[in-house]
């Protein structure tokens, strides 16, 4: 069994409440779960406005296809418009 854990730093530009920044992240997390087949939550940062750390997990039997569903996941977040990846970590397990 192989685990793969993306953490993503995301910084929101523009947003001036919570509650819009909470609407944008759980955008984002529902379509990376409809169109990946992954679990993710919003993991730090849950009082500032315009920064967020996400989540992102994925369970397999083979090591490369972990990898690059979770690479996927980067490339697709890096596409999402109002969102900036500042950083991201990918660890097998």
């Amino acid at each position: 069994m192989v685990i793969g854990i993306l953490e993503i730093e995301l910084r929101i530009p523009g947003i001036d409440s919570l509650k819009a920044k909470r609407m944008q992240i759980k955008r984002l997390l529902a379509r990376m779960k409809n169109k990946f087949n992954v679990s993710a939550a919003e993991i730090d940062f849950q009082d500032r406005k315009r920064f967020a750390v996400i989540a992102v997990v994925q369970v397999g039997n083979d090591r490369r296809r972990v990898n690059r569903v979770l690479s996927r996941v980067v490339n697709f977040v890096e596409g999402f418009r109002d969102l900036e990846l500042m950083n991201y970590n990918l660890t097998m397990i």
